[in-house]
């Protein structure tokens, strides 16, 4: 029997009061295009709303509109926004730094970019909370599941993972105690068991601590476990079908149970089986953070990998093993203590600075924050150009139509070079970040959790196009995912990090199939070939 108006009325008379309201919102860019058009939600103490939407239907400038802070160069052209009873639209820049100060949190996409990159993170977790001691650093670091210890408290984000910084920054918001917590893609770049927890304490703290939550994401499995309603925004900014609670069902099932020994630190030459002549060796690699002594963490130890020519080679572990810290020493932008990596035979120098330009250009890096790495300064267009000048690449009369052609290759019209990247959504933003690492022609190619930040549909097209550039240029690729279906659908070879070694190696399908460390077994739990 269908709810009557009366019940209707009777449950809505139940819930809390909101925390904040929008009502037929409509959001425009200068040149008149519709960034969001015509959004109604209600955000209230107690209850987690999902914003999902293929990549770049307008979901952080959603959220921005919570914060009272559009991007440049838009306007409010409909509807109303209200935050505590204060239209967030209208207020003057004070009123809403207050607010914003006081009863609002937001993490976003790029969580590395809000962290002041100078400060420890027990730093980070005190600048907002009125409580300072050291038992308040380590109740907010249990609570994100990070090592509640002074060691890890007297890091830097520099020396954390991708999924570290994420819990960081989760950590820092609630420290402050807000009344609305926005999040975007919180569980982004996080491997199965940790999304799992991520996801578990955010219900839990919402519930226990009567947080109005807004949460953006594409992670289908997530908004099914956490969202107690949905708003789907179209692929131009207008409100989709909303939904409530939704029933989606996990596609992931029970792992099969494995068989054998564990393998130990197995594949000292690193992924075995690999067909054809190694292009990149790992051997011995060690990186310490810190300067030596008491305080000083060791993060990769004796890593070993070899990566043939033309090949698909992935990455995994849990978050914390390691692995954007091998991607980062790969390309020199992390010291290693010891060990050698070597290009085609020859051994690089640890350091960026000393390889050369040909060196630089062979091996590019997509990181899994891309507005860190893009120059805020720089259009889209001069951020992808500048590869193409910088290594000669194009004559610069053909600058402008490559340039066009890369950005149609990973689904951005050619307008998009004329855009700053603070333009853009996080998912946009990585897209740029792919073109230009395509645009160097690299030999190499490693890809740090690139898919993070999309939709499914755009993620396969970006997989896709790289898996058509390998075999077209025998480029290689080195994919660093937490996405297990698409390291076993995408790769040849697969290397198992935990706690900075290699604990297990071999070809894809026979480790995924026959997981032998516990490490690997956890990872692939939940998950079958």
């Amino acid at each position: 029997m269908s709810p009557t108006p009366d019940q209707h009325r009777d449950t809505a008379a139940r819930l809390p009061a909101p925390v904040a309201e929008v009502n037929g919102l409509g959001i425009t860019a200068s040149d008149g295009r519709r960034l969001l058009g015509d959004i109604s939600m209600s955000l209230r103490p107690g209850r987690l709303v999902a914003i999902t939407g293929p990549s770049g239907a307008g979901k952080t400038t959603l959220m921005r509109a919570l914060l009272g802070q559009l991007p440049p160069d838009t306007a409010h052209s409909a509807g109303h926004l209200h935050v505590l009873g204060h239209d967030m639209l209208d207020l003057g820049e004070r009123e809403r730094r207050e607010i914003r100060r006081t009863k609002i949190a937001y993490v976003g996409q790029d969580p590395a970019s809000a962290l002041n990159p100078r400060l420890r993170i027990r730093t980070l977790l005190t600048e907002l909370n009125t409580d300072r001691t050291p038992t308040a650093v380590r109740d907010l670091l249990d609570a994100v599941r990070l090592p509640a210890e002074p060691r890890f408290a007297s890091r830097r984000p520099g020396q954390l993972s991708g999924g570290q910084l994420r819990r960081v920054a989760l950590a820092r918001a609630l420290s402050k105690r807000p009344a609305l917590l926005l999040l975007d893609e919180p569980t982004a770049g996080l491997d199965p068991a940790l999304r799992g927890e991520i996801t578990e304490l955010l219900r839990r703290l919402t519930h226990e601590h009567q947080l109005a939550v807004a949460f953006a994401s594409h992670d289908a499995d997530v908004v099914a476990q956490l969202a107690d309603d949905v708003v789907v925004l179209g692929s131009d900014g207008a409100r989709g079908d909303r939904l409530k609670r939704p029933s989606v069902t996990s596609v992931a099932a029970t792992g099969r149970e494995p068989s054998g020994a564990d393998a130990g630190a197995a594949g000292a030459e690193g992924a075995e089986g690999a067909e054809g002549a190694p292009v990149l060796e790992v051997h011995d690699l060690s990186v310490t953070f810190g300067r030596g002594g008491e305080g000083s963490q060791p993060v990769l130890d004796g890593v070993h990998l070899s990566v043939a020519q033309g090949s698909a080679a992935a990455v995994v572990g849990a978050s914390g093993c390691g692995k954007t810290t091998l991607a980062r020493t790969l390309v020199g932008l992390q010291r290693s203590r010891s060990g050698t990596v070597r290009l085609d035979g020859t051994a690089l120098p640890a350091a960026m600075w000393r390889r050369s330009r040909e060196q630089r250009r062979r091996i590019q890096l997509i990181t899994q924050n891309p507005l860190g790495a893009l120059n805020p300064s720089r259009t889209v267009g001069s951020s992808v150009a500048r590869p193409l000048r910088v290594h000669h690449r194009t004559p610069a009369a053909s600058v402008d139509r490559v340039v066009e052609d890369l950005l149609n290759q990973v689904g951005l019209p050619p307008a998009f070079a004329d855009r700053y990247p603070h333009e853009l959504s996080g998912g946009q933003r990585q897209r740029v970040a792919i073109a230009r690492a395509l645009a160097a022609g690299p030999d190499i190619l490693i890809c740090d959790e690139i898919t993070s930040a999309l939709d499914e549909a755009t993620g396969h097209a970006v997989m896709d196009l790289l898996q058509h550039l390998r075999e077209d240029r025998s480029m290689t690729l080195i994919v660093i995912s937490h996405d297990l279906p698409l390291v076993r659908d995408r790769t040849e070879t697969v290397t198992v990090l935990a706690d900075g070694r290699v604990v297990e190696s071999g070809r894809t399908a026979d480790v995924f199939a026959d997981p032998r460390h516990p490490a690997t077994r956890e990872l692939c739990r939940d998950f079958v070939t």
